[in-house]
């Protein structure tokens, strides 16, 4: 039932979404390939393709999903932990939903941001200093995508909560790519 709704809520942003890996992959291919030609290494032009093709492929449909209007009014909400308390007193599906969607919503980009770029020096608060970045751009970008909600008045609550949950997302999808790190 909870895939079902999903997916017939969703399945517009969805299907395009999941050709779009196909022209990721091939994407992914032909960075390589003209890296190579550029003459970077064969590692180097992997790994920055696969996360530079990983961050965009991972986040534009979380955004697409967010940008897209519903019916309604648009509403502002500013209280931290008002929504999420609303969700979590919610039904479990309603909260694997709203909450599993945010959390994943900037995954990608705290997943590959580290592997593409260098975010601290190599010193043993690395990983603190890496992962404080990721978060800064995850609230900023998140905060971004809520006020364009907002702005252009789509059906949709813009929440403090939403952007704390897409920044918990992206700090914990970068901590899971950690072994990766430069």
């Amino acid at each position: 039932m909870l895939w079902s709704g999903v997916w017939g809520e969703w399945g517009h942003v969805l299907r395009p979404a999941l050709l779009g890996l196909v022209v990721a992959l091939v994407a992914i291919r032909l960075l390589v390939r003209l890296r190579m030609l550029r003459g970077v290494p064969r590692q180097q032009a992997w790994r920055h393709s696969v996360a530079e093709v990983g961050i965009i492929a991972g986040t534009a449909p979380w955004v697409w999903m967010i940008l897209t209007p519903r019916p309604g009014d648009r509403a502002l909400s500013l209280v931290p932990f008002r929504d999420l308390a609303a969700q979590l007193g919610g039904p479990v599906a309603g909260v694997v939903v709203q909450v599993g969607g945010n959390l994943l919503v900037l995954a990608a980009l705290g997943f590959f941001l580290p592997l593409r770029f260098r975010l601290a020096p190599d010193t043993g608060r690395h990983a603190v200093a890496v992962l404080a970045r990721v978060a800064v751009l995850a609230a900023g970008v998140s905060a971004t995508v809520e006020a364009l909600q907002y702005v252009l008045d789509l059906g949709r609550v813009a929440s403090v909560d939403d952007v704390l949950v897409n920044t918990v997302g992206a700090v914990l999808a970068a901590l899971c790519s950690r072994r990766w790190w430069l």
